[in-house]
């Protein structure tokens, strides 16, 4: 192994920083962590029709929700264009690369040829040997690589194996175009190779290009990392993943109350497993990992199995840091705004009291602010459907009686507010549930919450008593 790993994630900014995208950076990410290597950035952005900066901006922003931290300055690929044509040119000097000159027509011609057969469609290496002389006036060539004509390329891969591919299949392919632009399979070697990248990471949907970039590592004198392809995620229904199945921009499962750290545990899982061992932290994930236990065969995508682990993941989290995040997540989360905007101390100290009651019932962030919502409303609550029911004649009679016990109460805690309220039902000839769940309607507005002993306890007294009496009135 060399002396200090260095990987590099290198998405292309044509859309969002999707979730297939997400998992190659983590274990870039990771296997960069766990050696003691770095992890670089590069933005493949040589597509300028399809690139955008707003893109772009979108992929760091993923990322750096994520944690997923790059060392040094992101690279642009376009920008590097003349490195490119600078060892294309190289390549040709030294005989290992020429022009070719064939017209649009001819090259349709041979694929015509080659389809007629049933064959893929091939260059036929016609201007391999021939002199530039004979190249039509002010015609512009292409730069081709001479590809080996026999045996055969082999890809070493840390995940696949070794993979075989006939020489007699990798044609002279295009480095660099007649305009003088580079092509992808040129730029990612000359990219990796100046970069100091020793381990290539990506998805196996590369495993065809790995062939043909290392005929150019070869042909450059330059040595060829260590590759490890990928298997590509797949939706539960075995299909490869696609928007249906939950393909989104990372910055949708932020919106979904995801928590980084879950949603890379169960990236992390997908096609990668230590032991028996489901729940991760991001230590255990950095200290465990290591490429070539990754499977070869697609994994599947499971919202279902996502939300259990992220709701592990909230329950096993610090209240105090768990309401770092929420609150750093409420702008992207549905109602999280009109949350924000009436945060104040009291209001922040009342959620931090109800979150060991609201982080036992919630699986996201958003059923988390959905159980938090009573802290938020003004008087008179709103009352849901539910609730309403809860809220018959005979349940107003109750809540008068525990409206009058519970102002009785001088020390305010939910041990005391239970106490009062178990006397009152025995008192009163009622069972407990009957008092209970007329009085989480009336001070939530809702017929699911935490313990109503501790909505009691973090509403206070004052306000308690006053949603209460707001019911019976």
């Amino acid at each position: 192994m060399p002396d200090k790993v260095v990987t590099r994630f290198a998405p292309s900014p044509t859309g969002y920083l999707h979730i297939g995208g997400a998992r190659t950076a983590l274990f870039n990410w990771l296997y960069a962590k766990h050696t003691g290597g770095t992890m670089l950035l590069r933005i493949e952005d040589t597509d300028r029709e399809r690139s955008t900066d707003a893109a772009t901006a979108a992929i760091l922003d993923g990322l750096s929700w994520l944690g997923l931290t790059w060392d040094g300055a992101p690279v642009s690929q376009f920008e590097r264009a003349p490195r490119h044509r600078e060892v294309a040119e190289e390549l040709v000097r030294v005989g290992k690369a020429y022009y070719c000159y064939a017209t649009p027509a001819e090259l349709e011609a041979m694929r015509e040829a080659a389809r007629a057969k049933g064959l893929p469609p091939r260059y036929d290496g016609r201007w391999r040997d021939r002199d530039p002389s004979e190249a039509p006036p002010g015609a512009k060539g292409a730069i081709r690589i001479k590809a080996p004509t026999d045996g055969e390329t082999v890809v070493h891969d840390r995940v696949q194996g070794d993979v075989r591919f006939p020489n007699k299949d990798l044609d002279d392919f295009i480095i660099l175009r007649s305009d003088g632009n580079p092509t992808y399979m040129h730029a990612v070697v000359v990219d990796d190779h100046d970069m100091g990248i020793t381990h290539i990471i990506r998805g196996d949907d590369h495993l065809t290009n790995a062939a043909r970039q290392t005929v150019i590592y070869q042909a450059m004198g330059w040595e060829v990392p260590s590759m490890s392809h990928i298997p590509l995620i797949h939706g539960a229904d075995g299909a490869k993943l696609s928007k249906r199945h939950g393909a989104l921009g990372v910055e949708a499962y932020r919106a979904m109350g995801y928590l980084p750290e879950a949603l890379l545990n169960y990236l992390a899982r997908l096609g990668w497993s230590h032991g028996d061992d489901e729940i991760m932290s991001i230590a255990d994930m950095i200290a465990w990992f290591d490429i070539g236990d990754v499977n070869k065969g697609a994994a599947r995508f499971d919202f279902a199995k996502l939300e259990a682990l992220n709701g592990v993941h909230m329950r096993r989290m610090n209240d105090a840091a768990l309401l770092d995040i929420f609150i750093a997540t409420l702008p992207y989360l549905e109602g999280g705004p009109a949350i924000a905007a009436r945060l104040d101390d009291r209001r922040r100290a009342q959620l931090l009291a109800a979150l060991p009651g609201l982080k036992e019932r919630a699986k996201t962030l958003v059923e988390l602010a959905e159980g938090a919502a009573f802290l938020f409303v003004e008087r008179p609550l709103p009352v849901d459907e539910k609730a309403a029911a809860l809220l018959s004649g005979e349940a107003r009679a109750i809540l008068r009686g525990a409206h009058a016990a519970l102002a009785t109460v001088s020390e305010w805690s939910a041990a005391s507010a239970e106490a009062t309220i178990r006397d009152y039902a025995q008192a009163a000839g009622h069972k407990l549930g009957a008092v209970a769940q007329p009085l989480r309607a009336a001070l939530t507005g809702k017929s699911t919450s935490p313990g109503v002993f501790d909505v009691l306890a973090v509403l206070g007294r004052e306000e308690s008593l006053a949603r209460i009496a707001d019911q019976i009135d």
